[in-house]
């Protein structure tokens, strides 16, 4: 494995710095900024959080333990961080990729300068390299392989990553396994050299105004340490907008946060890696305001294994589509279904043939708990049932009818994205909520019964010819007064469901097949 001298890394920096820097500010890599927020923070006490001690297990393979008795590192007579600053830069790496993207050419000069003109043709795709920068994490050592812990969007569909260590060495490195939906990702560095190895802390006991440092590379400027203290924890991405990894909660801090720092470490004041930094709400300039947000170690720490062993991350698999049945969207459906003050998450359709399907779940289900601990929204289910091993039993309290049950399901393994997303096996492809005053003078309904809100393309509500804004007003010649006895009747169905909708004034029968 090839090495650099410090000398000659500073030489090559001082050539790719203004590089790295206008990438960083145009977008094109870094931490994700959005919208022009300004945030105030008071700063506050440390944190105790325990101190893990390096160990050897089997194969070799360096890990960290924690030790509850940790104690803060000392700080200096002036109150400085210099003693965390030192035991954590060694440990955080500058990540440099080079992506390769497809663009088309411009067909003539006059495109190049101008761009298209209609009837032009269409100029030759070619293929461009594109710089990227972030930062990592060593986190593990097995043998000869070093294992680095960093964000999914920082390394992508890399053709090269590059790994420049604070001693000023740098290794070629491989992609392990990366993994959008919690935004991290693994790099193995294959070397006999002496390297350090992170500590990692437990985040779980990260409490607001606790010290923390921010370490990594914005917008070139490696090896950078911030402080700031933690100005929330448990920080959901819907809180913070559209793009964030939707499997996780962040560390909300004010320690600067830039593009480049993806990937970095967010360190408390044993010197011990608590988060994965990965995003900022920043100004219209990308820059930190002071609203940063890291993966906690909690979460980040358990899918290093897995990424080690079998290259991804493997997910359980429910088979069902959820919504927060108290969303603005489904208008008087938590009241109409007794649940308007019960915290949990709404079934609205199930996959045939899933685990949810064969083991019992049915549409209409609220779910309180799985294994003994409270579901508080859709956000929570998706991240239990992602948690439990394919093949794995989980037990399920539900409300239906008013009533509850226990169900235990056995998890299946997740699909691909593009594999679940298909809807032409979810039954019954609706979603209904009842008809109240609201939309009775809104849409000019004069029918009791359940509206039929959502009607997923390709279903089998679909196929059988049921659109939004339907009534439904009757299931197997039975009479439904909302939503409540709509999902009654479907959970109990043995075959084919017989509904008598009124549309537009006129009543419609429409046989849905058996779930």
């Amino acid at each position: 494995m090839n090495t650099e001298t410090q000398e000659t890394r500073r030489s090559r920096r001082s050539e790719t710095f203004w590089k790295k820097a206008f990438f960083s500010l145009a977008g094109v890599f870094g931490i994700f900024a959005v919208g022009l927020v300004v945030g105030l923070s008071v700063a506050g006490g440390n944190s105790e959080a325990p101190q893990p001690t390096m160990v050897q297990a089997q194969g070799g393979q360096i890990e960290a333990r924690w030790d509850r008795d940790v104690q803060p590192l000392p700080e200096g007579e002036d109150g400085s961080f210099a003693s965390v600053a030192a035991t954590a830069l060694p440990v955080v790496v500058e990540v440099n990729v080079v992506e390769v993207v497809e663009q088309r050419a411009p067909s003539s000069p006059f495109e190049f300068f101008f761009g298209p003109r209609d009837g032009d043709p269409e100029g030759e795709p070619r293929e461009f390299e594109r710089p990227g920068l972030g930062s990592g994490v060593i986190v593990r050592r097995n043998g000869e392989n070093v294992y680095i812990l960093t964000n999914h969007h920082v390394v992508g569909n890399a053709s090269e990553i590059e790994i420049g260590l604070y001693d000023g060495r740098r290794f070629t490195a491989e992609l392990v396994g990366g993994d959008p939906r919690t935004d991290l990702a693994v790099l193995n560095v294959e070397t006999s050299e002496d390297v350090p190895v992170a500590r990692l802390g437990d985040s779980d006991a990260l409490s607001v105004g606790d010290w923390v440092l921010a370490v990594g590379n914005p917008f070139g400027f490696d090896s950078t340490v911030t402080a700031g203290i933690v100005s929330a924890t448990g920080r959901r991405p819907q809180q913070a907008g559209g793009g964030l990894p939707e499997l996780t909660d962040f560390i909300q801090t004010d320690a600067a946060i830039n593009p480049g720092n993806s990937g970095g470490a967010l360190v408390n004041m044993s010197g011990e890696i608590v988060g994965i930094n990965t995003w900022i709400v920043g100004s219209q300039t990308g820059g930190s305001v002071g609203l940063g947000f890291a993966i906690p170690m909690s979460q980040a720490a358990d899918t290093v294994d897995q990424f080690i062993t079998e290259g991804r991350i493997v997910y359980g698999w429910l088979g069902v589509s959820i919504t927060d049945a108290d969303s603005p969207a489904m208008t008087g459906l938590a009241e109409d279904l007794g649940i308007a003050e019960t915290d949990g998450a709404l079934i609205t359709n199930v996959w045939i043939d899933s685990p949810a399907h064969t083991d019992g779940i049915r549409p209409g289900d609220f779910v309180v708990e799985i294994d003994g601990v409270p579901v508080a929204d859709t956000f929570d289910l998706q991240r239990a049932v992602g948690a439990i091993r394919p093949g794995e039993t989980g037990t399920f309290r539900v409300i239906r009818d008013g009533a509850e049950r226990t169900i235990d399901v056995t998890i299946a393994e997740r699909e691909a994205e593009d594999v679940v997303a298909v809807a032409t096996n979810i039954w019954p492809g609706l979603t209904v909520v009842p008809v109240d005053d609201d939309l009775r003078e809104r849409h000019d309904i004069a029918d009791d019964g359940a509206l039929v809100a959502v009607v997923e393309r390709e279903s089998s509500a679909a196929r059988a010819g049921i659109q939004p804004g339907d009534v439904i007003t009757h299931v197997d010649d039975e009479r439904i007064d909302g939503a409540r006895e709509f999902y009654a009747a479907a959970a109990e169905a043995s075959g084919r469901l017989e509904l008598r909708v009124a549309r537009n004034g006129v009543t419609v029968s429409i046989g849905l097949p058996a779930l």
